[in-house]
């Protein structure tokens, strides 16, 4: 198809349509996701009109070359966006997944979380990007959403405006039903490119789609509105709930990666559902898929104290240790092999960062210095002369989290196998290695990130 480059003669964008991407202020760059089928590209047109090109307006186009046709809707919109003198971002993404139904980790749920990662990687702050998704869209979700098991969180739709990286993403046509949107882009005598596989229903939201939802509109003609006050009241009863997690989180004493048990375990299950919840997606992550949340949190909260209960998820777990509810998240594996540290840059140790740098002129280089992770029965004297103590006591006696004892970085002094450990992550050097180091002339510097 051939796009044109401004509406049909003696169209006018009607005001419904107009009124939410004009009013859109305070930005410092547009950006519109463009796929080339009709919603986006009505939205494209929408924002030059609104808003003119003039290095304003953007689009950015995600192929995730999955469709037989991926490079004739990239060049569609690159012709597009040169006849409405836009520039234009392209992206080309590989999606990798070992579910092609579509459901939970299927190959949509993959494109998905492709795409967006893209997108959050271009918005900078000040940044507004538009997304097409209308009324149809919004009903859709809500009922896949509510097959899905999912609570008011999932019900509450898809948002109008919310942070994208750092920028916003903003749906201006939520309000408005598909078929409005086709009556004005045919109007307004514009074209598009159909993505086939919106037709293919082994896919699960195009099988609601096709199959589902218009049989239920037969019955109820008013379904996206009624579907629509839901979401919105799910989306309020959210914001409560948010709201009173905070509020919780604050007089039980909560910090970033921990939350006393004392002060959970006399809430109610609702409350220490939606308290964990939203600390959870306040880190950044999703909450656990839990079956039985009572039984989980039963034995998160009051399993002995000689237990080390974890409740595993996406990307981080649960644990409890010395009264605390720990929220841990994944890390990289670290090495298998003990590691050497030589002086100049710093060396890399998962989380953390150790150097080797001079106090003066070293007469002569350290003796071999290696890094490694505890494999059991080390002992550590903290004085020359005195007596060895055993690490895991020590690391006990310091209340040290026990997933976090196996990725202290373990410093050795001088030939393998008979080595002094010198170093033991940043909670102790060896007075030969910190200070003014006037035994070894050489200071050892070790750094932990912050999650």
């Amino acid at each position: 198809m051939t796009p044109g480059a401004e509406p049909g003669s003696g169209f006018r964008w009607p005001e419904a349509l107009s009124a939410p991407v004009r009013e859109l202020s305070d930005f410092s760059r547009l950006w519109v996701a463009l796929s080339g089928g009709l919603d986006s590209t009505l939205l494209l047109h929408l924002a030059v009109h609104c808003h003119g090109p003039a290095g304003t307006v953007n689009a950015v186009h995600i192929n995730h070359q999955l469709q037989p046709n991926a490079s004739e809707t990239e060049a569609f919109c690159r012709a597009l966006c040169a006849v409405l003198e836009v520039p234009l971002v392209v992206e080309r993404v590989s999606v990798v997944s070992g579910d092609d139904r579509g459901g939970s980790g299927g190959i949509e749920e993959a494109a998905r979380t492709a795409r967006y990662g893209v997108l959050e990687e271009l918005m900078r702050p000040g940044d507004i990007l538009l997304m097409a998704h209308h009324g149809d869209d919004q009903a859709e979700t809500v009922l896949f959403r509510m097959l899905r098991g999912s609570g008011v969180a999932g019900l509450a739709g898809m948002p109008a405006s919310r942070a994208l990286g750092a920028g916003r993403l903003v749906r201006p046509l939520l309000h408005l039903e598909r078929s409005e949107l086709e009556h004005w882009a045919q109007a307004a005598g514009l074209s598009w490119i159909n993505d086939p596989s919106n037709t293919n229903e082994r896919f699960d939201r195009n099988f609601l789609r096709h199959r589902v939802l218009p049989l239920v509109r037969s019955r109820w003609p008013g379904l996206n509105r009624r579907l629509c006050h839901t979401a919105d009241a799910c989306a309020e009863s959210e914001t409560l709930n948010r709201k009173l997690a905070a509020l919780q989180w604050k007089s039980l004493g909560g910090e970033w990666d921990r939350l006393p048990t004392t002060g959970l375990k006399a809430l109610s299950l609702a409350e220490q559902k939606n308290l964990i919840r939203w600390w959870v997606r306040e880190r950044g992550f999703q909450p656990p898929s839990v079956a039985d949340w009572q039984q989980s949190l039963h034995d998160l909260l009051f399993a002995g104290e000689d237990r080390e209960p974890e409740l595993r998820a996406e990307g981080f777990s649960l644990r409890r240790f010395q009264g605390g509810l720990y929220l841990v998240p994944e890390k990289a594996p670290l090495p298998e092999t003990p590691v050497a540290l030589e002086p100049g840059p710093a060396r890399r140790w998962g989380e953390w960062s150790l150097k080797l740098e001079p106090v003066s002129t070293p007469e002569s280089l350290p003796p071999p210095i290696r890094i490694f992770t505890r494999q059991g029965g080390e002992r550590v004297r903290f004085h020359p002369d005195g007596r060895s103590r055993s690490l895991k006591k020590w690391l006990q006696e310091l209340r040290v989290p026990p997933w976090e004892r196996p990725r202290l970085p373990l410093v050795f002094a001088g030939s393998e196998g008979v080595g002094e450990l010198i170093a033991i992550g940043d909670l102790w050097c060896s007075e030969q290695y910190s200070g003014g180091a006037h035994a070894a002339a050489w200071r050892l510097v070790v750094e932990r990130e912050c999650d």
